[in-house]
């Protein structure tokens, strides 16, 4: 006789002594304080489901695998603490690859789980079997099979910590179907305990190191400093505003680096970073490598002074030989040598004034020629107007995400956060698709603040279906299309290179009204082919997602205008 549903519930509550696989992991989750798993579900992975009831953990189950991997990346970024997904085996965990690899490239710590074919089947064709840790090992810090269901918390506490380890990034276990589904006594069961497994991770490194770059800084008449991702990693805008502030020094400011300083601020730059390598007499790269984004290295100075501070001491040097190299935590590193020079500044951080008034002076020429394509009126509608509508709308509040290729070129030319933590774009991989789902974990997040995202018509049409899981979830965010009916960064380098008749080959997409898309998920959607209609569009849109649904507003762009430099020749040679 089959066993009734009671049957099989008095079986999982009958005692406190023993607990299954799926518990330990919600267990282990919460020991990590994550309080929501990213999720599409399968036969391998429905005891998990189970144990984060019990632990008050929330699943927000999406329609692909991509977008949870996209999302639990998002949620370390707004959060700083690992973000988690949990997704089948065989196709739901290689759906899971590109998030896992953007997570990877962009250093975000997260944890993916997938499921596996019992070990009682182990190759002998079980369902969806494939071998996941080993495709999976390139694209993570550390990735696993877990052998037994008394090592699950064990391992977990594991995999997070690897996560950690010098810069971050994410981790990978499959738990066989069969240890998930097990039960073991809780005396046997290896449970860290939360606090007990980690070390610190603020380290200076050498202190002879922050004593020497403070001298170079004292005595530097041009400096310049570019800060990237990890000083929003290490939570380290404090530290920076103080360095800037106390040395005197300018600051530019790429991916989660953005929002540092607001505006405005006599230290913040962001025009005349080409202007600034090409002149200073010392350059300080902090929390971002020498990758494609700066021609790596070569687009400094050669006569400069060339410093790297880093999470990651395989970064430091690499592409370009420097002057001197720190590891450790950003934000501490910058903060000791703010220290280490405070008394010693004198009049150097003075004399530097000249050099902070040529680069304003730079910035202002460079403003002044973008103001015809920023207030440009034709139809159809330059994207750089489009650009410029997003920055004039934000707030203090305003969370802004960049997904696509053009689109995320032209916005840096104009939308400038208010505040650190406060844009959020694909990173290195340049990975299309994270829209949506970033939008998602930053309203989880933050469900006070305002998201808006900007997106290219290919990238939004990559994971768009999930706009329907913010419906459905209460995950409002404002979504903005700049719709041009192409792949228009790509279609670019082919123009470039084949000439217009063969520039269309592979890369034009359909005219979409995703305006009736959104509004057939349960959201609200407005198209806009006049300039003078963006603002109002974009405000109407604003009530809509105030009032609890998701917008999009669907912008119809000139695809002959491109951003400059969009397309890296260099490739081709």
């Amino acid at each position: 006789m089959a066993k009734s549903a009671t049957d099989t519930l008095a079986k999982k509550t009958r005692s406190n002594d023993v607990i299954s696989g799926g518990h330990l992991v919600a267990k282990a989750l919460k020991n990590e304080g994550i309080d929501v798993i990213f999720t599409l579900c399968g036969g391998h992975i429905i005891d998990i489901y189970d144990g984060c009831i019990d632990e008050g953990i929330k699943i927000i189950d999406v329609r692909h695998e991509q977008v949870a991997a996209h999302a639990a990346d998002g949620y370390a970024r707004m959060t700083g603490k690992p973000g988690c997904a949990v997704v089948t085996a065989g196709p739901g965990t290689t759906d899971a690859m590109t998030g896992v690899a953007n997570a990877f490239r962009a250093e975000s710590p997260m944890l993916l789980i997938g499921g596996q074919g019992a070990l009682s089947q182990h190759k002998m064709g079980s369902l969806q079997d494939l071998p996941h840790v080993d495709m999976m090992q390139p694209i993570t810090k550390f990735a696993a099979t877990v052998p037994h269901t008394a090592r699950i918390a064990d391992m977990i506490s594991m995999a997070f910590r690897e996560c950690f380890n010098g810069a971050p990034g994410p981790s990978f276990l499959e738990i066989p179907r069969d240890i998930l589904d097990d039960e073991v006594e809780i005396t046997k069961a290896v449970i860290p305990q939360p606090g007990h497994y980690r070390a610190s991770a603020k380290s200076i490194g050498d202190p002879g190191a922050i004593e020497k770059l403070a001298d170079i800084l004292i005595k530097s008449q041009r400096p310049c400093v570019l800060m990237g991702q990890q000083l929003w990693t290490c939570r380290g805008t404090e530290s920076a505003r103080e360095f800037l502030r106390t040395l005197n020094v300018p600051g530019f400011f790429n991916g989660g680096g953005r929002g540092t300083l607001p505006p405005g601020d006599p230290h913040h730059f962001h025009r005349t970073r080409s202007y600034a390598f090409g002149k200073a007499d010392v350059i300080v790269v902090v929390g971002t490598p020498f990758d494609f984004r700066m021609g790596y290295g070569r687009r400094l100075s050669k006569e400069a002074i060339v410093v790297q501070i880093d999470m990651d001491y395989r970064t430091v040097g690499k592409n370009r030989d420097i002057s001197l190299g720190l590891v450790g935590d950003v934000g501490a590193i910058l903060k000791a040598v703010t220290q280490a020079a405070t008394g010693r500044i004198g009049n150097s951080a003075k004399t530097r004034e000249s050099w902070l008034r040529e680069l304003r002076e730079g910035e202002k020429t460079a403003h002044e020629k973008l103001i015809p394509k920023f207030m440009d009126n034709a139809k159809p509608i330059n994207p750089f107007r489009v650009a410029y509508e997003i920055n004039e709308m934000l707030t203090e509040d305003s969370i802004y995400i960049g997904d696509g290729g053009d689109v995320v070129t032209i916005s840096a030319q104009a939308v400038q956060p208010r505040n650190p933590g406060h844009w959020m774009d694909p990173g290195p991989l340049g990975t299309l698709g994270v829209g949506v789902p970033f939008a998602m974990a930053a309203k989880f997040v933050h469900p006070t603040k305002e998201i808006i995202c900007y997106f290219g018509d290919g990238a939004f049409s990559l994971t768009g279906w999930d706009f329907e899981t913010c419906v459905r979830f209460k995950l409002p965010f404002l979504g903005i299309i700049g719709n041009n009916s192409a792949m228009n960064q790509i279609r670019y380098g082919q123009i470039s290179k084949y000439g217009p008749e063969r520039g269309d080959v592979g890369n034009k997409l359909g005219d979409v009204e995703y305006s009736k898309f959104a509004q057939m998920l349960g959201g609200y959607g407005e198209e806009v082919r006049d300039p003078e209609q963006i603002k109002p569009a974009l405000m109407r849109a604003r009530e809509a997602v105030r009032s609890g649904v998701p917008a999009l507003v669907n912008i119809w762009v000139d695809p002959n205008i491109y951003a400059p430099g969009t397309m890296n020749q260099t490739m081709y040679k």
